[in-house]
């Protein structure tokens, strides 16, 4: 694709980086195929190659972005199902999050989607206050009756925002987990020592998926420590366009692993959330420019994996084979096209008991995608329904995921059970059987 960006527009780092992503494009339209909003929508701009055009020319003109340009750009769930399927390798992911940037500081939206934005910032990265928010909203849930049926629109409006909300607030909440600062001992002979990324609304959520993690970590000789500094990755405020505070939190973890790597050592930071995981990784790339940090935050996304990731190198034996078990295994698009890890998270499950099947369309997103069902619940939920139908079409006795997101998502449209791989996996090898929902 031919860019004019001037020389003056090029001396910024972001811009030249636009300026090689945007020539990579060569109008091929392989991306429509797999693009969750074109499938559901048809409509071009709806398109990653669409939404290419309209950024690249908002980019090029220096332009404020235009309200078409936002409510198609809000439209893209950040599945990344684009760059597995582009022959040119065009990085879609930072091209799209830059234009979130742009948007986030140039475009003035309407003061309740700011405040509710603003809230979502405020309350999902700490889970303290997500806790609260999650008690309230279960409280709520009752009025949520008296509110009136928003009228269809292009662009949903704050009471359907408000009534996905509360449609996604659990009916209970486990109890907290383990403490920050808490260090496992392994068991038996030491093998690895690794740092689990406790996440935010996972450990309000479902707990039991880091303490799934440890069991089987510590089982099998790795000690395990939850480092006491860090905060949230940042991803949620990452898709928001909330630049500043997405590179802060990426900077605070980068020093408290660091400091942990550099005392008792690391050989890995675990995430059990691919969506953490998936922008972890790129903390080299987020923080190149930052000369304090640039170097330590490539060294840390060095070390971040997946769980699936590590423990494929553990060997691990079954203790009892569940092969009276099918699995539905739902592959996170942070995970398969974020992090290119497909066929590992299968083979484990297969090689410790379960009947493993594919879902049809699991390039797909489900619709979680951060805020996205919050921000955009009509398509959401279109786009769960469809998973779900897709799901339930193998027939599985239990639905296994990588995300606490997409975890949620599915359950909030089935009534199998759905559980973390780190769960099943912990279970054959010894571990306690999984709750059997996503939400406590």
């Amino acid at each position: 694709m031919k860019t004019e960006f001037s020389l003056a527009q090029l001396a910024d780092p972001d811009i030249a980086e636009a300026d090689k992503i945007l020539r990579a494009c060569v109008h091929c339209g392989f991306c429509t195929a797999t693009c969750p909003t074109y499938v559901l929508l048809g409509d071009e701009l709806d398109s990653p190659r669409g939404r290419i055009y309209l950024i690249k020319e908002m980019l090029e003109k220096d332009q404020t972005p235009t309200a078409e340009v936002v409510k198609h750009v809000d439209r893209c769930l950040s599945c990344l199902a684009c760059m597995t399927t582009c022959p040119s390798g065009v990085n879609y992911m930072h091209l799209v999050d830059q234009a979130r940037v742009r948007i986030e500081q140039r475009y003035q939206r309407p003061l309740t989607e700011r405040l509710l934005r603003q809230v979502l910032a405020f309350v999902l990265p700490d889970p303290q206050r997500f806790r609260i928010s999650m008690v309230l909203a279960r409280l709520a849930r009752p009025l949520a009756v008296f509110l009136p049926t928003p009228r269809p629109s292009a662009t949903p409006g704050l009471i359907q925002r408000l009534k996905a909300m509360l449609a996604l607030a659990p009916n209970r909440l486990p109890p907290r987990g383990a403490l920050p600062g808490s260090v496992f001992a392994a068991l038996g002979k030491k093998r690895g020592r690794v740092a689990l990324l406790q996440g935010c609304a996972q450990q309000v959520l479902a707990p039991r998926i880091n303490q799934a993690a440890i069991s089987l970590l510590t089982r099998h000789g790795v000690e395990v420590v939850l480092v006491r500094d860090e905060q949230c990755c940042g991803a949620l405020t990452h898709h928001l366009g909330n630049d500043a505070d997405a590179l802060a939190r990426a900077r605070a973890n980068v020093a408290a692993w660091r400091k942990e790597a550099d005392g008792e050592g690391l050989d890995a930071i675990l995430v059990t959330t691919s969506g953490c995981g998936t922008v972890i990784k790129d903390y080299g790339y987020l923080l190149r420019e930052d000369k304090a940090f640039a170097a330590d935050a490539a060294q840390i996304s060095a070390l971040a994996k997946d769980i699936t990731e590590y423990i494929a190198g553990l060997e691990l034996e079954p203790t009892a084979r569940h092969d009276d078990i099918v699995v539905a295994y739902h592959s996170a698009c942070s995970l398969q096209h974020g992090q290119k890890i497909t066929g590992l998270p299968k083979e484990l499950l297969s090689k410790n008991g379960f009947v493993v099947k594919d879902v049809p369309e699991s390039h797909l997103c489900c619709g979680s995608a951060g805020t996205y069902n919050i921000l955009q619940p009509e398509l959401a939920g279109r786009l769960r329904d469809r998973k779900v139908a897709n799901i339930a079409s193998v027939k599985p006795d239990m639905i296994a995921a990588g995300n606490i997101g997409c975890m949620v998502q599915i359950a909030s449209g089935t009534s199998v059970p759905v559980v973390h791989t780190i769960e099943l996996l912990d279970w054959a090898t010894g571990g306690a059987r999984p709750a059997l929902n996503a939400q406590g």
